[in-house]
């Protein structure tokens, strides 16, 4: 098979009836659907959500992303199968999670392994964050003497790695904020739940109580899914999910799920002999973070926020080793089949397929 033909790397050009500009993130594509064809889907597929909601439809990439960056091998713009396997991971805890909980998610549909038909919500402008271990961005903050990171109180003498005996809530600012006092303005900002139930508006949330139902949602979710990772050795790391508004069933603003959830790409995951080891070993992007510093000789450009503009154009002139994609690869697909059980699959011929069942089955064309 040929990599760079089963590679999807734009994803937003797709000439898909909408009712407004193609949204492009750094792996998916939003396309938001007129009312007509939204109507028309409900009903014809018989979507179990109100008449009168707006669809979208997702379309993943192969992308990979990394310190706010895209980045490329010297023969591919994506990675193969990375989006067909965040999909399944994705939509194999959104089922789950609905089953235990009740608790709704955006996700209607997956007509190819690479799309979606979602209910469009209203995004709550936070990720919520659940940590079980101190590591990454948490530890580098405990480490230079921070005690206090997004509400979490943390004691002295805490070690590299080390179990949390309950899950932590650290909220951090998604897109960025100005004018609250306590909150940085840039994207990813830390941000204490006191803050957010004292501007509740400002971060979209239509009520200061709604926070307690976002953390709530997220802390179960975290356990149920920490749980069943257990039983193939992986352990929860930390995760963020998103949340937002759609009407209800009856019409009514309802918090639900979207975006993605408990992926390689919003989640930390270990193996637990390697953490009992001493040594975890990153199951997730984290691996590619990684191999990224040891890349570059100035790997300080990765880490500091006011260098950004500098960090793009490595990104762009850097093409990296195949073979880093290639473990990549192997490594998301492995995850994926950890979790759901069963091989994702690396389509062929992306594009086409994606075109031929909007064309044929989704009549969006």
């Amino acid at each position: 098979m040929n990599q760079v033909s089963q590679v999807l790397s734009q994803s937003d050009d797709l000439p898909v009836r909408t009712s407004g500009p193609v949204h492009s993130g750094k792996v998916r594509s939003v396309y938001f659907l007129e009312q007509a064809d939204s109507r028309r889907l409900i009903e014809e597929r018989n979507y179990p959500i109100h008449a009168d909601s707006q669809l979208a439809l997702m379309v993943i990439s192969d992308r990979i992303s990394a310190f706010d960056c895209a980045w490329r091998s010297r023969s591919m713009s994506g990675v193969p199968g990375k989006g067909t396997a965040l999909n399944a991971i994705s939509a194999h805890w959104f089922g789950h999670l609905s089953d235990s909980s009740g608790f709704r998610n955006h996700l209607l549909e997956m007509p190819h392994p690479m799309l979606w038909v979602v209910q469009r919500a209203q995004p709550v402008m936070l990720e919520a964050i659940a940590r079980r271990y101190l590591t990454g961005s948490l530890w580098r903050a405990y480490e230079r003497g921070t005690r206090d990171l997004a509400g979490a109180d943390l004691p002295d003498g805490l070690q590299r790695f080390g179990r949390f005996d309950e899950v932590l809530f650290t909220p951090s600012t998604k897109g960025i904020i100005t004018g609250i006092s306590g909150v940085p303005e840039h994207d990813d900002a830390p941000v204490s739940p006191e803050i957010i139930e004292q501007h509740p508006q400002v971060f979209a949330l239509r009520h200061a109580a709604d926070l307690a139902r976002i953390r709530d949602p997220l802390i179960a979710g975290f356990k149920l899914i920490e749980e069943q990772l257990q039983a193939s050795g992986r352990l929860l790391v930390d995760t963020k999910f998103e949340f937002g508004y759609a009407p209800s069933l009856g019409g009514e603003p309802e918090l639900i799920y979207m975006d993605e959830i408990a992926t390689p790409d919003s989640s930390r995951i270990w193996m637990e002999s390697d953490w009992r080891a001493g040594a975890p070993r990153e199951l997730s992007k984290e691996f590619f973070r990684e191999a990224l510093m040891r890349q570059l000789s100035d790997a300080d450009v990765l880490l500091d926020a006011s260098r950004m503009e500098e960090r793009k154009a490595v990104a762009a002139a850097t093409p990296l080793p195949d073979e880093l994609f290639d473990q990549v690869s192997q490594l998301y697909r492995d995850e994926a089949k950890a979790v759901t059980g069963r091989e994702s699959p690396i389509p062929e011929r992306p594009r086409e397929e994606i075109s031929e069942v909007l064309s044929s089955e989704l009549k969006l064309l």
